[in-house]
């Protein structure tokens, strides 16, 4: 049984009361209590503002215990988990006559007898509009039309969703449920940490603590604190975690600490796998059925490569902390609806083509074509020539071609994967009947009805052909045959993506030095690091079996990778490992240096490793131009190693062929990569496998039950996690001395009583900023400068400078991280006069201070401060901690030309009021330097304030002018009155 207290009725009665009696009653899905529904039911069953907290405590500690791939069992334990089910079904059955869309609610029947449950129908809307729209956005408008309560998601939005064609190009915002949330270790900290401080205040009100949960299922996949520090080694894997929970033990105790005290919370621990992988291989559903009711899966994860379960059928994009965390707690997530860019594949790959080729290809194509914002969704004949794990490699690299989504819907050799993965044959007919009746699956064997795109491109696969990408971007595609010509270009091209400007007389330079007491050199390109890593390839047998060909073929002819290259396997997950072994390869990767390393993003995120000593030494002292070469998907300069400045992707198979080569100064078609064991050149085609050989390793090597016994016991495989102690308590115990998890001050002094509306008053402006200030600029993730307030902060507390590590790894700390906030060393602030800096004036006094010291003194001395800013604050990532931060520092409101959707709708979440200054108005244009104090003169009740209405700015100096207050919504109001999104839950939750 799942509630809600959703009903229309329920929707129309808040609407009529005050703003301030609605933000009592918990909208739509926050009050759903199956925290395995993400929002299934979310207005089937609805009720007014009554839930009952007990079936709330006994269904939340199944639903990661429950065996999703076999709906039969999931009812069953349902009934068995929640005696109370039966008894509430009846007493809430009545209010599903409610739900706006109630005549659509269809039975699914199985073809034996019975039925798999009901669904949404989108046929059963009889609108010959949904015919035409592309797959991705049908996911879109079944979602909508599930959760319509026409308070969080309306009538309306099904409407602007159905007429998408012309709706698409207006810009118009809709909501949008995910039906889960996952979330990586870096990002997953502060996620956890909030949810932790929520429970402290949760107890301190004298409420439920256990109250506090997600209500839609969170994956939490620990994958990237590995680090290469050891390779070419048989104990690589044991001594690369050994010293992985060296570091990180404190960050991952709390984390199997919120794995036990949460529930709907799955914690993958270290050393299972990459995060994307994981969730192609196990975590994707494709098709919920929850206690009866089928929708599709879409997922919304902290990680920009959450992409890659687009190849599966299944929605998902990376979002900011805040939104995941809104999202967790049953929010609906407010996004522009997309145009979609239909990407038409025909034809075929030629023999010795990779996945990794096309995906380089396509890369370069749609970040030519523009997709900024955008769905891309393929189709086409061409579609059945592709896996699923090419499929796959595809839409991990959309952040690179710059799409939302690059969406491949569900066909025939989807349901052949996740037969292949150990989904169980009932539910992959399941998925299959359901896809079909609400007209979300292709079949490419039937006629195919004509979609409308916003815009079109095609691709014969045909004309793909072997190719890398570098040395600085990954859209930089680099023809193979070309390489050898573009490389040279790059050496004498001025300084820029595609230059190192090396002057003349330097271009032949060789570093002669001694490597284990053997002669050893480099040159411009030579190879120092080759890395098999990364989401994009590992998940991809074809590639992977490739790489172990080519070393297996160099090996039988006598070739050798140098010993001072860096080589190293980074697998996505325990299955790779299996195939390898099956096949036979991963003995002939060994004896080329390819060791497996580790299971978890390495070279890809700059978790490369140090280099040894001596080729540190010889690049840095010879100013080589040295070269990595890696299966991943970003190549910026200075992300794989600061010693790498040419990085360049490729292949598995490529990768191992570089290294082998030891440069990329190399004609593969003309030179040799080396000299055999009986004196003979070898070539490039020698070692190089036909698609037949790779396709033969794939069938004979890739099977069932390698999924299904590598993913059997996830959680508890890996023994130095299942050694971690840690408390048992539901609330967690906060050190005082960590440097790395501390309790916010996010709820200190909270009461039941919302704040309500809160204008500003003679505040001072804290900064003046002009345009595009990113969410990189507000809150840097990189290194700690020696010389900031947060280095300050700890060395007083005994940390030294060499583990400082970066603000990244320290999300868990507000502490740290509002000491960082505005501390980017590139920060232009006006107030500064011109001054490059983290600083700024502190206008009473005039003295010039780093932000954080003036902010604090602003605070103590009672004052509140704002921001100016230009065009598209906060662009860039959608870092949380981009609002979390200033909220800190005591910043009030942001007054900009405009802001980047989601940082507008973090600052709303954080109780930061958002203001647009009108149009070709701005700062500078009213006069304003910054050093004047501002009031913004908001209406007293929050009744009186209507989404997008003009508010008044005043300063002490006289001038006055009109902004448009950026509330969007509804809800987005109720936020504010209780201060920000996580208040709003506390006091919703405690009420029930």
């Amino acid at each position: 049984m799942y509630i809600s207290t959703s009903s229309s009725a329920a929707s129309s009665f808040l609407r009529a009361t005050s703003s301030y009696t609605r933000t009592r009653f918990f909208p739509s899905s926050l009050r759903n209590l199956n925290p395995a529904s993400s929002s299934a039911l979310n207005n089937q069953r609805s009720t007014a503002s009554v839930v009952v907290r007990s079936f709330h405590s006994s269904a939340s500690r199944w639903c990661h215990r429950l065996d999703w791939r076999s709906p039969l069992s999931l009812r069953a334990q349902i009934r068995a988990f929640n005696p109370v089910t039966e008894r509430f079904q009846k007493q809430f059955a009545t209010m599903a006559a409610e739900h706006p869309f109630k005549e659509v609610l269809t039975s699914l029947p199985k073809p034996g007898g019975g039925e798999f449950g009901k669904f949404y129908s989108l046929p059963a809307l009889n609108d010959p509009r949904i015919d035409k729209l592309p797959y991705s956005i049908r996911i879109l408008l079944e979602s909508a039309v599930r959760n319509c309560d026409n308070f969080q998601v309306k009538k309306e939005d099904v409407e602007k969703i159905i007429d998408w064609e012309n709706t698409s190009p207006k810009q118009v915002e809709i909501p949008f449920k995910p039906a889960r949330v996952l979330l990586q270790d870096f990002t997953g900290v502060p996620a956890v940490v909030d949810l932790a401080c929520m429970r402290d205040a949760m107890n301190k009100l004298g409420s439920d603590t256990s109250k506090i949960n997600p209500l839609v299922p969170v994956d939490l996949v620990i994958d990237h604190s590995v680090q290469v520090d050891v390779t070419r080694s048989e104990n690589a894997v044991q001594e690369n975690m050994e010293l992985e929970f060296r570091r990180n033990k404190e960050r991952f105790s709390f984390l199997k600490w919120g794995s036990s005290a949460f529930h709907n919370m799955l914690v993958v621990p270290p050393g299972s796998g990459i995060v994307h992988q994981v969730n192609l291989e196990y975590l994707g559903r494709v098709v919920f059925n929850t206690n009866g009711t089928l929708y599709p899966d879409s997922v919304v994860g902290t990680d920009s490569h959450t992409t890659m379960i687009d190849g599966l059928g299944v929605a998902g994009w990376g979002v900011g902390g805040i939104e995941a965390e809104a999202a967790m707690l049953g929010q609906p997530m407010s996004m522009v609806l997309p145009g979609v860019v239909g990407f038409k594949l025909s034809g075929k790959l030629r023999n010795g083509v990779t996945a990794t080729d096309l995906v380089l290809t396509v890369t370069q194509m749609l970040r030519k074509h523009g997709v900024v914002g955008k769905f891309v969704e393929f189709y086409g004949d061409g579609m059945g020539e592709l896996s699923l794990a090419d499929r796959a490699t595809i839409a991990n690299m959309s952040p690179e071609y710059g799409a939302t989504m690059g969406f491949f819907p569900v066909d025939h050799v989807t349901l052949q994967y996740l037969k292949l993965t150990g989904r169980s044959d009932e539910t992959v007919a399941m998925i299959e009947s359901y896809l079909r009746a609400n007209k979300m699956f292709v079949d490419y064997k039937e006629p195919q009805q004509e979609r409308v795109y916003s815009s079109y491109l095609e691709l014969n696969l045909a004309e793909v052909e072997p190719c890398v990408s570098g040395p600085k971007r990954p859209h930089d595609r680099v023809p193979l045959k070309e390489m050898k010509a573009d490389w040279n270009s790059c050496l004498n091209n001025k300084v820029g993506f595609k230059g190192f400007a090396v002057p003349k007389e330097a271009l032949e330079k060789v570093a002669k030095f001694s490597f284990d007491g053997k002669p050893a050199e480099l040159k411009h390109g030579s190879v120092v690091i080759a890395a098999i890593t990364s989401c994009t390839n590992t998940s991809n047998p074809s590639v992977m079996l490739g790489a172990g060909l080519v070393a297996k073929k160099a090996c039988e002819l006598g070739l050798q990778v140098k010993p001072w290259i860096k080589t190293s396997l980074a697998p996505g997950s325990g299955v790779v490992t299996k195939y390898l072994l099956q096949s036979g390869l991963q003995e002939y990767l060994n004896k080329q240096g390819f060791h497996i390393v580790g299971y978890g993003c390495t070279t890809c995120i700059g978790n490369s490793g140090e280099l040894d000593e001596s080729v540190a030494s010889a690049i840095s002292e010879n100013d080589i131009i040295a070269a990595a070469v890696l299966s991943g998907n970003r190549n910026f300069e200075g992300r794989v190693h600061a010693l790498t400045r040419a990085n360049y992707l490729a292949s598995p198979p490529l990768v191992v062929a570089y290294a082998l080569a030891s440069t990329v100064d190399i004609d593969f078609d003309k030179e040799p990569i080396g000299t055999g064991k009986d004196g003979k050149s070898i070539f490039f085609k020698d070692i190089w496998p036909s698609t037949e050989e790779v396709a033969e390793a794939v069938q004979s090597s890739v099977l069932p039950d390698m999924f299904r016994s590598t993913y059997q016991a996830i959680t508890k495989g890996n023994p130095m996690w299942n050694q971690l102690q840690v408390p048992s308590s539901i609330l967690y115990t906060w050190d005082p001395n960590s440097t790395y998890i501390h309790e916010p001050p996010y709820f200190k002094n909270m009461t039941m009583e919302p704040p309500g509306v809160h204008g500003v008053k003679d505040a001072y402006c804290l900064l003046n900023f002009g345009d595009s200030i990113t969410t990189d600029h507000i809150s840097p993730a990189g290194s700690i400068h020696k010389d900031s307030p947060a280095a300050k902060f700890l060395l007083d507390r005994g940390v030294e400078r060499k583990d400082f590590n970066s603000y990244g790894s320290r999300r868990g700390n507000d502490e740290v991280m509002a000491r960082g906030t505005f501390a980017n060393i590139r920060l232009v602030n006006k107030l500064l006069n011109g001054e490059v800096g983290p600083k700024t004036i502190h206008v009473p006094t005039g003295e010039k201070l780093y932000v954080f010291d003036a902010a604090m003194r602003y605070k103590d001395a009672g004052h509140d401060t704002i921001v100016l800013a230009g065009a598209e604050y906060g662009s860039g990532s959608s870092r949380d901690w981009a609002a979390k931060g200033p909220m800190l520092l005591g910043v009030k409101a942001v007054i900009a030309k405009s802001f980047e959707r989601i940082h507008r709708s973090n600052l709303v979440g954080m109780g930061i009021i958002p203001l647009c200054f009108k149009s070709g108005e701005d700062a500078d244009t009213l006069g304003l330097t910054g050093h004047e104090r501002y009031t913004i003169d908001l209406p007293n009740k929050i009744s009186d304030i209507r989404p997008g209405q003009d508010v008044t700015v005043t300063t002490d100096n006289g001038k006055s002018f009109t902004c448009t207050v950026r509330f969007d919504t509804e809800v987005e109001l109720a936020y504010f009155n209780n201060g920000g999104i996580l208040p709003y839950v506390i006091r919703n939750l405690i009420k029930q």
